[in-house]
């Protein structure tokens, strides 16, 4: 039995005599993660009630939603960038491809959402509190039964892209590998329609006041300069002498301008209407204004450390980044129940739930979709782990 074999050995058995060394040990982390998760979306049912519970869900939910979705069209664009390259993927590549283990994590967390609806959809009240639209069409396409259909068809062609540029591109490097320009194409335009038509319909239908084509564009903008962030904060450094380091600052700038610039010509073209006023008016506030101006700073500092990128540098604005996001997912949501824009503890409790939820659901998932639990080959991975082991020996 080698040095680490003990180890681990000796740890599991001292660690099964202490409940705080059993939920420590690796291999009950998810357990762990799970039961804190439950127990923290429990605690603000309990304290605040379901109508409080669906707007921090379905907020919080939207945060998991866009890791996967976002880092979607952001893998397929780099992969095709760099096809004709006879050099292996970067290490941010394959943090890209990681993220997309979570769509089945957050397919089965929308489960919730269809029985929330009445909490959290006008169309779903009904009455004088929120009369549904008219017409048979409207009748029918704003109905429980075909909201959850929709969700179904949304994930279960997500799933399927996520399982298809999941994929490396192949071997030997240079190659251009299975995933070809028109499935590429492809791919990107069944995101882009699938994309629009969840983000209306679980984020954009929360308010019932207003309705804009382009915040499902808006919306994606935002997801995918989320999921690069925290790709680029969780990747580590391109090591190994056949790698040649991406400029990992440029493409999060590009992202947060697009972000910006969405944001910019949607408040402009959509401003001066009554109901899009409106809308804006319960986001402003001082929390609305600081966050807007803290995500103008953030976009700022990206597009001027596109000059002289770092990998400290990078990874610092990559983690403001990923946090002003996450505001603002919220901040889609949440203004249109409480009346203007904040981020309270519960919240923050449903953020941590649904973390929690999603780090317990994802090794059984990954073992139901083989094909997502991708292994990341950075080259000179293993020469630098095993490092650390030789010189125990």
């Amino acid at each position: 039995m080698s040095i680490d074999e003990r180890g681990a050995a000796a740890r599991k058995a001292l660690g099964a005599k202490t409940a705080r060394g059993y939920f420590l040990d690796p291999a009950r982390r998810p357990l762990a993660a799970l039961l804190v998760g439950a127990a923290c979306l429990g605690l603000v049912a309990l304290l605040h009630g379901l109508p409080r519970l669906a707007p921090a869900y379905l907020a919080a939910w939207t945060c998991l939603l866009a890791l996967p979705a976002g880092a979607l069209p952001v893998a397929i664009m780099i992969e095709r960038a760099d096809a004709w390259r006879p050099q292996p993927e970067t290490a941010l590549l394959e943090t890209l491809r990681g993220l997309l283990a979570l769509m089945p994590v957050a397919a089965l967390l929308a489960l919730p959402i269809p029985f929330l609806a009445p909490f959290l959809y006008p169309w779903a009240q009904g009455g004088e509190a929120g009369p549904g639209p008219a017409g048979a069409f409207a009748a029918l396409w704003f109905s429980r039964p075909a909201f959850a259909g929709r969700l179904a068809l949304y994930f279960g062609l997500w799933i399927g892209l996520a399982l298809l540029f999941a994929r490396r591109g192949g071997e030997p490097w240079g190659k251009a590998g299975r995933i070809d320009d028109g499935r590429a194409v492809l791919g990107l335009g069944v995101h882009t329609v699938v994309g629009t038509l969840a983000a209306d319909d679980l984020v954009m239908a929360v308010d019932g006041r207003f309705h804009a084509a382009a915040f499902g564009l808006l919306a994606m903008a935002a997801w995918s300069s989320l999921a690069l962030a925290a790709a680029i904060v969780i990747a580590p450094p391109d090591i190994g002498p056949a790698r040649r380091r991406h400029d990992r600052m440029t493409p999060l700038a590009v992202l947060l301008l697009v972000s910006a610039g969405l944001h910019a010509v949607q408040f402009l073209m959509l401003g001066p209407e009554p109901n899009a006023a409106a809308w804006y008016g319960v986001r402003g506030g001082p929390a609305g204004r600081a966050l807007m101006l803290t995500s103008g700073l953030v976009v700022a500092l990206a597009a001027a450390l596109t000059l002289r990128p770092g990998e400290n540098r990078t990874r610092l604005v990559a983690a403001l980044a990923v946090a002003a996001h996450l505001a603002e997912m919220a901040w889609f949501v949440t203004p249109s129940f409480a009346g203007l824009f904040r981020i309270g503890v519960s919240d923050l409790l449903a953020l941590a739930g649904v973390a929690g939820l999603a780090i317990g659901l994802t090794p059984p998932l990954r073992r139901l979709f083989p094909g997502l639990a991708v292994t990341p080959a950075w080259p000179g991975r293993e020469e630098a782990s095993a490092a650390p082991r030789t010189r125990l020996r």
